[in-house]
């Protein structure tokens, strides 16, 4: 099976001195920045270092529209192999024999300890977004190194901003550390003046304010609106709902069907407003 690279993510460039580290390490501690494409490509490049092999190439995510969109977007580089790749949720498994690179939330994973403690039908486990350090990523951390010396055969691959990593090398036994660069992106901030800023206006209503004169003064595009709360983003879209045409008002939230949070990735002729929060779920 010949797998292919995109070559402007910037992991690519990596991807001989990653499976060199594999070859003689069983822990790599992967620092890779926002853009960097480590999400995507290292279960990749694991499946290559691993062709023929049954064993399943793990891969958690914190939150469940993760594992789910990582996993479709791996399948899609893997045309006509797309099968080989799957994912599982809490009450959604959407895997299958031919299954290899499996993606999941954290708590998954967790769960699969009790059935299978060693983990054995797993000969590779990625840890992404480890520096997140929700309870479940710790429990595991602490978990995975304790079975690594019943598990000689078992590959463990930690992802995390730069922040965390020594953090993870030291844990692990200094484990190595690869460091890839990330894309970054030009980005403007702006404040509203405080002189228009009315008091008696909530923080959500001035969202809305914000938003609808945006769209006035230039040409609407897609938008990502960030809020604390589920009933915070259930208020703006119901705000937003009818007041901006040609616009798609889309909530995202943790609680939120899997089939309601897909949709911000399906290709739209209108413009998406997507209004979400960032918590992590099981």
């Amino acid at each position: 099976m010949q797998i292919t690279y995109p070559a402007e993510l910037p992991i690519v460039s990596y991807r001989e001195e990653f499976l060199q580290l594999l070859q003689t390490h069983q822990v790599i501690i992967v620092s890779g920045e926002t853009g960097s494409g480590k999400t995507t490509q290292l279960p990749k490049f694991c499946l290559e270092y691993f062709p023929d092999n049954t064993f399943l190439i793990g891969c958690t995510q914190p939150r469940r529209v993760a594992a789910t969109s990582v996993s479709s977007r791996v399948a899609s580089e893997l045309t006509p192999h797309k099968d080989l790749v799957g994912y599982k949720i809490r009450f959604h498994d959407k895997t299958t024999k031919n299954t290899r690179i499996k993606f999941m939330t954290d708590g998954v994973l967790l769960a699969e300890t009790r059935k299978d403690p060693l983990l054995k039908k797993y000969g590779v486990i990625i840890i992404d977004e480890a520096h997140e350090r929700s309870l479940n990523i710790d429990f595991l951390l602490g978990y995975l190194k304790n079975i690594l010396s019943e598990r000689a055969d078992l590959k463990l691959i930690i992802t995390s901003a730069t922040i965390d990593t020594e953090i993870f090398s030291k844990h692990f036994n200094d484990a190595p550390i690869l460091s890839v660069e990330g894309r970054s992106f030009p980005v403007e901030v702006r404040y509203i003046d405080p002189k228009n800023d009315k008091e008696e206006s909530s923080y959500v209503e001035q969202c809305v304010e914000t938003l609808k004169d945006l769209h006035r003064r230039q040409v609407p595009e897609d938008t990502l609106i960030f809020l604390p709360t589920e009933k915070d983003i259930r208020e703006c879209c119901g705000l937003l709902d009818g007041k901006l045409s040609g616009c798609l008002i889309l909530p995202m939230f943790g609680r939120l069907a899997a089939a309601d949070q897909k949709k911000i990735f399906k290709p739209s002729k209108l413009t998406k407003i997507v209004v979400a929060t960032n918590v992590a779920e099981t």
